[in-house]
């Protein structure tokens, strides 16, 4: 039974995190889009993959998972034979461990401040609204400066959690992706963040996405 993935197909988006990671995997997958415009996404039918209501969630031969980091982890660990390992062994404690690290530092330290970023300014004027501007400034100053120590990590090695990509840094490629979208250019401003984040969205599985999530399979 083929992999159905069940989102929105906006490559800046959860939905498209989980199509980025099958894609470096080489799952073979069914996109199924859920028109959250019209509200699809609080259907009953949809609550049943998802009880929250919201996107994205999958249906792996029946195991039905949601929560975009909950299912890359289950892919990475599933399907770790083929694609790109992407996650350590668990037998490999100190490389699990700078993972778990990495993989917090981004939910933590990153994602909030770029998601409170793409959220004033590229939420509010899909809602007709004018951006706080104030606000927009506070965080990016406040990522800004996270920026600085992921500079310094990154001079030291080539990835967060050491010189092979995980998903920890895959991680940061939906909402930092988002930044420059929202007029917010960070990413390019420190030169080993600039070297470290060019070589993920130069990647074949995320340039492949530039259209928007597409079925595989």
């Amino acid at each position: 039974m083929v992999l159905k993935l069940y989102g929105a197909p906006n490559q800046n988006g959860p939905t498209g995190l989980v199509a980025l990671i099958l894609r470096e995997k080489k799952v073979p997958f069914e996109f199924v889009r859920i028109d959250m415009h019209s509200g699809e996404h609080k259907s009953a039918e949809h609550r049943a993959r998802n009880p929250f209501g919201q996107v994205p969630s999958i249906d792996d031969d029946g195991l039905i998972l949601y929560e975009s980091r909950a299912i890359c982890r289950y892919i990475a660990i599933k399907y770790a034979g083929q694609g790109t390992p992407l996650i350590p062994s668990t037998n490999d404690i100190k490389a699990t461990a700078l993972f778990e690290q990495a993989a917090s530092v981004e939910a933590f330290t990153f994602t909030p401040q770029a998601v409170a970023i793409a959220s004033e300014v590229l939420y509010k004027k899909y809602q007709n609204l004018t951006p706080d501007q104030a606000k927009v400034d506070e965080h990016t100053a406040l990522l800004s400066a996270k920026l600085e120590v992921y500079d310094q990590i990154l001079g030291k090695q080539k990835y967060l959690a050491g010189d092979e990509i995980t998903l920890a840094d895959l991680f940061h490629l939906t909402t930092g992706g988002a930044l420059p979208l929202s007029g917010i250019d960070v990413m390019t401003q420190r030169p080993n963040v600039a070297r470290w984040f060019n070589d993920l969205t130069s990647r074949e599985a995320w340039q492949a996405l530039s259209d928007g999530v597409k079925s595989t399979a």
